[in-house]
């Protein structure tokens, strides 16, 4: 969004939510920056000052509103070339791609670039270095935790991404005027010791149920559980392992998570790959007034609004499950992948009866003798391509981390023996995020709007365009017994 001050501020004296996480408002009388939904007092015109993000808010001097909490406002997707790395490097700093070991040269390698040119375009886009936007990432993360749960202050600054509690304390009270210990005395905390229970924000409408469904029809037994409110799963990061459910808070633009405690160390990440999961930083009412100028796509569009693409929690785990997918149903591709998750997934303990497995990985995979892999029902063709891909994701051939660059990936991706464009756009569209993949072979999708052949859905699909992944997302919904025509 271009930064224009007056139409920012008449956006904060509407409080229009569809701004939210758009941009920034500093007040020079109080020294605060809050989000354009924020219920404090309209401040005058001439105290305001905007900004593209909070990390540039906090640069220049402003704290965050402790009413409004900047950190819970949404984000944003990327959308074109230089943008595109900026964001997605963005992405994988606040999913703690520079805490611990992680090293912007690490980080600017997978993109392809130099250090000095990710820096650049990060400056560009965000106004704001790599460095500086870890920074405030981990604080405003930090700030969440004390705010929210009764984690030890220790646990809150490794959790955070901070090397140690001197330097947290020191940047904590810096950045924000107080200590650690008297935010947290001035704030209800959740008492719970066995989990963490947390909130993440995103812009209305969201199809819930309709989500939940479409995950539901593909859980893995096991690794996955999805109940008629709530979505729960193993979650294996690094060496932690643990436990979530994401339920979503009545009469309020939140989904509730809670997570075990054991996953704490990896919080940051995890966050991440959940607001992948459920599509969180999607632009539902840009997306649904450009699907719905298609005659046909309309009803669909005015019946579930707000439907996200979800994403996913590993990636490696979405390809191999859609390799599973090739040419059968999705009930049948679900009872393969159940087989594949008993074979190689590791046992694990959960408050839930139903999640006893972790997801395999791509290692345990890839160094599995064949016959293994075809001992879970699978023919020989399709038992050598998981195994190639398994290898691939394995060996770091290929990166499927949200943000990858879209095209070059499914190349990669066809270029392995037994993945066809169809599997290659699936994993594009829920694993890297891009809102335009469009499997257009699927079977479903001919069904659902009456096309012939796939050069003629491809034709068609044009119109949807930056969107055909959500256009497929209604076309298949469309396909449920449970949509109204």
């Amino acid at each position: 969004m271009t930064i224009d001050d007056d139409l920012c501020y008449r956006a904060l004296t509407a409080r229009d939510t569809r701004f939210d996480g758009l941009f920034y408002v500093g007040v020079k009388t109080t020294g605060i920056y809050c989000r354009p939904v924020c219920t404090a007092k309209t401040p005058r015109r001439t105290s305001c000052r905007f900004f593209p993000s909070a990390a540039l808010a906090e640069q220049v001097g402003f704290r965050p509103c402790l009413r409004c909490r900047p950190e819970l406002a949404p984000g944003l997707a990327p959308v074109d070339s230089t943008r595109t790395i900026a964001r997605a490097a963005a992405a994988r700093i606040e999913a703690g791609a520079l805490n611990n070991a992680g090293n912007l040269e690490s980080l600017a390698t997978t993109f392809g670039i130099s250090s000095r040119q990710l820096r650049r375009a990060m400056r560009s886009e965000l106004g704001v270095s790599p460095v500086q936007l870890a920074q405030t990432t981990r604080l405003l993360l930090a700030k969440r935790l004390i705010a929210e749960t009764q984690l030890p202050m220790v646990q809150v600054a490794l959790a955070a991404g901070f090397d140690s509690v001197r330097r947290f304390n020191a940047v904590f009270q810096r950045h924000y005027r107080l200590t650690p210990s008297s935010l947290r005395r001035a704030t209800t905390t959740n008492t719970s010791t066995d989990h963490l229970r947390l909130l993440l924000a995103y812009r209305p409408p969201l199809a819930w149920p309709a989500l939940l469904r479409f995950l539901a029809a593909r859980a893995i037994t096991g690794v996955e559980c999805v109940t008629v409110d709530a979505y729960r799963r193993t979650v294996r990061y690094g060496d932690h392992r643990g436990w979530i459910s994401v339920s979503q808070v009545t009469g309020k633009n939140q989904l509730a998570i809670e997570l075990s405690t054991e996953l704490t160390p990896a919080l940051p990440a995890i966050l991440s790959r959940i607001r992948n999961l459920f599509d969180l930083d999607a632009r539902p009412d840009i997306i649904a007034n450009h699907l719905a100028t298609d005659p046909a796509l309309r009803k669909h569009v005015k019946h579930q609004p707000g439907l996200r693409v979800p994403g996913c929690l590993d990636s490696f785990e979405l390809g191999w499950r859609a390799i599973l997918g090739q040419q059968v149903s999705v009930r049948g591709a679900s009872t393969l992948a159940g087989r594949v998750a008993e074979r190689f997934g590791e046992p694990i303990q959960t408050p839930f009866p139903c999640l006893n497995r972790l997801t395999p990985t791509a290692a345990h995979v890839a160094e599995a003798p064949i016959d293994e892999v075809r001992s879970c029902g699978l023919p020989q063709s399709r038992s050598e391509c998981l195994h190639g891909f398994a290898a691939a994701i394995a060996d770091e051939q290929i990166d499927l981390e949200p943000g990858s660059y879209s095209d070059g990936v499914i190349r990669q991706l066809t270029g392995l023996r037994g993945i066809g464009p169809w599997t290659a756009e699936y994993i594009a569209m829920r694993a890297l995020r891009w809102p335009d993949a469009f499997p257009t072979g699927d079977l479903g999708l001919l069904q659902a709007t009456g096309t012939k052949s796939p050069a003629a859905l491809t034709k068609s699909a044009e119109r949807w365009r930056p969107w055909r992944a959500y256009a497929a997302m209604h076309w298949w919904q469309s396909l449920s017994p449970s949509f109204d025509q």
